[in-house]
C-alpha cells in the first residue's frame, strides 16, 4: 500500500524531473525519464501541472508563458520549423497577427495533427526546409523558427498564398528595423528560386 509519505516524494521526484527540462513536458517523455502516468495526472488534477496541448505538460508555477502557440507546436512536433507570417511575427517585421502557426515540414512527412493551436502546414524540401534555421529558446522550449532573411525569401516563394502586401510590408519593415543584408537575402532567394522575382523590390526598397 502507498502512503502519503511515498505519494509525496513520487510528486517531488516528478516536479524535479519535469523543472530540469525546463518546465514542460511531454506524456512520452515523463514516462521515459521515469514518472508513472498515474502521477503525471494526479499532478495535473492537483494543479501543480497545467495540460497545454493533447499530451504535453507545464509547471503551473511558472511565469506566464510569452508565446505559448509556438512553445506547444515545437514541443508536440520538434522537427517542424517556424515560418512565413509566424516567422515574421517572431521577428517583428510584421503588423499582422497570425490566425494560426505556419510550420514547414518536409514533403514527405505525414501532416501534423493537433487541435489547438490551428496550424498552417507547408511543405519544403532539401535545402530550402534546411537552409537558415535558427533555434531560439522560449518558455522553457526549443523553437526551430528559419532566420529573417529566409523568412523573407519563403514569403516572396509562397506570395499567392499568404499576399504580396504582406512581404512587401514585411521587407519595408526589414529595412527600416533590421540591418539589411542583401547578399544573405539574394543567397536565400537563390535557394528558394526567387531570384528574379525578389531582386526588382529589393533595388526598389533597399
Amino acid at each position: 500500500m502507498r502512503t502519503a509519505k511515498s505519494v509525496e516524494s513520487a510528486f517531488e521526484r516528478s516536479k524535479r524531473i519535469i523543472r530540469e527540462r525546463g518546465g514542460l513536458i511531454r506524456t512520452a517523455e515523463a514516462i521515459k525519464a521515469g514518472v508513472h502516468p498515474r502521477t503525471l495526472y494526479a499532478l495535473r488534477d492537483a494543479g501543480v501541472l497545467e495540460q497545454i496541448s493533447r499530451g504535453v505538460y507545464r509547471l503551473a508555477a511558472q511565469t506566464p508563458m510569452s508565446n505559448p502557440d509556438l512553445v506547444t507546436v515545437a514541443v508536440r512536433f520538434p522537427k517542424a520549423v517556424v515560418c512565413l507570417v509566424s516567422a515574421l511575427a517572431y521577428h517583428g517585421i510584421t503588423t499582422q497577427i497570425p490566425h494560426s502557426v505556419s510550420i514547414a515540414i518536409d514533403k514527405g512527412s505525414e501532416s501534423p495533427r493537433i487541435e489547438y493551436p490551428p496550424v498552417s502546414v507547408y511543405r519544403f524540401s532539401g535545402e530550402s526546409l534546411s537552409a537558415g534555421v535558427e533555434e531560439h529558446m522560449i518558455d522553457g522550449a526549443t523553437v526551430r523558427i528559419y532566420n529573417t532573411e529566409k523568412t523573407l525569401a519563403d514569403c516572396f516563394k509562397f506570395r499567392n498564398r499568404i499576399g504580396m502586401e504582406i512581404v512587401l510590408e514585411a521587407l519595408k519593415l526589414y529595412k527600416t528595423r533590421k540591418r539589411p543584408n542583401i547578399d544573405k537575402l539574394m543567397e536565400y532567394a537563390r535557394i528558394c528560386r526567387v531570384e528574379k522575382v525578389m531582386r526588382p523590390y529589393l533595388e526598389a526598397t533597399v
